[in-house]
């Protein structure tokens, strides 16, 4: 704070002690020259220029650079977030001129982020509308088929309204994930936290996708037999959530007779790590860095065969960033890909550690 007065008034001060200096040269000059010098008036003389130069300077520059930044300050809305009235202006312009290039600095900053948020916002949705465009056609064509005469068919009219139904199906299945992400990101969703065995969990998961690996014929198994219990603290249907959609994309994207393993490990003494592991066709380094967007899609062709809403891996970022965990992958092109993620073990499981 010394500096920055010190600095706010340089200016000012330099300026009075320059006019009161030439002023008593003259006035010294002057008596010099009479031949009657008195330097008790010089001295009181001294002080009084150099009191009242110094506030006149001060105040009328304070006003003039106040009005001017001012000015400047309104033009950009920075009162809004403060206000000159409450500190002291600085006449120093290297204070000035860092003060202003450091808001430039900060408004590009803005700006820049303002225009990815935008571009952010565009391909949302442009992927909203191509997500829910495939299905609201394929069950429009499918109705007006029907309205135009195939309803008097009774195995068109069958066949036609289950693939309606499969249809509508698709758009709610991602109308309930935009629910369920938009819940996630602005933190409008409430974790049910309880101790569970995240083993007995995967195992579940395993059974409910057995007949989905069946048909691409893909293993999914454990790394190891697991014969005791290994409790986790979470919120057990969300992380059932991550642990399904992680296996089903898996199974998607996964080589014919291959293999899908899951382990779980110990990290540290109060950490887990889940890893589920595949020997499928890969995902390119490049692809990587956006895997967890929104609808992001490594196949850009456009196929949809293998179905899904597109938010499953960015469902699953959300969930274990609820959790306060952190989310892994790695990936080699025609090799495999590994995601994991960790968990905070129980209370009861760190103990039995200890």
């Amino acid at each position: 704070m010394a500096t920055r007065v010190k600095r706010s008034y340089r200016f000012a001060l330099r300026s009075s002690v320059i006019i009161t200096l030439t002023t008593v040269l003259f006035l010294f000059g002057l008596q010099k020259y009479f031949n009657s010098v008195n330097y008790s008036i010089l001295v009181i003389t001294a002080v009084f220029l150099l009191v009242f130069c110094f506030a006149i300077l001060q105040v009328r520059i304070e006003k003039l650079i106040y009005r001017r930044i001012k000015k400047i300050y309104d033009d950009v809305a920075l009162l809004e977030s403060s206000s000159l009235a409450t500190d002291p202006i600085t006449t120093d312009m290297r204070t000035l001129t860092a003060e202003i290039e450091k808001f430039a600095e900060d408004k590009k900053i803005e700006i820049d982020t303002l225009k990815i948020r935008e571009e952010y916002r565009k391909d949302f949705l442009g992927n909203v509308s191509h997500e829910l465009k495939t299905p609201l056609f394929t069950v429009q064509g499918y109705i007006l088929t029907l309205l135009d005469g195939a309803m008097n068919d009774p195995k068109i009219r069958e066949k036609y309204l289950e693939r309606a139904g499969k249809g509508v199906d698709r758009l709610i299945y991602i109308v309930k994930d935009l629910d369920l992400i938009t819940k996630l990101e602005v933190g409008d969703l409430n974790l049910v936290m309880t101790s569970f065995n995240i083993v007995e969990l995967i195992q579940n998961v395993f059974d409910l996708l057995e007949m989905k690996a069946i048909k691409k014929q893909i293993t999914l198994t454990f790394d190891m037999n697991y014969p005791d219990p290994i409790y986790v603290y979470g919120d057990e249907e969300k992380i059932q959530q991550v642990v399904t959609n992680l296996l089903v994309n898996s199974i998607k994207y996964g080589q014919e007779n291959g293999t899908t393993e899951v382990s779980v490990e110990n990290l540290i003494k109060n950490k887990v790590i889940i890893r589920v592991t595949d020997n499928g066709e890969g995902i390119a380094a490049h692809h990587i860095p956006r895997l967890f967007e929104r609808f992001y899609r490594v196949d850009k062709s456009g196929n949809r065969a293998v179905g899904g809403s597109g938010l499953g891996l960015s469902i699953v970022k959300h969930i274990i960033e609820a959790h306060e965990e952190k989310i892994y992958v790695e990936s080699v092109e025609d090799v495999g890909s590994e995601f994991s993620f960790t968990l905070e073990k129980s209370v009861n499981e760190i103990d039995a550690i200890v």
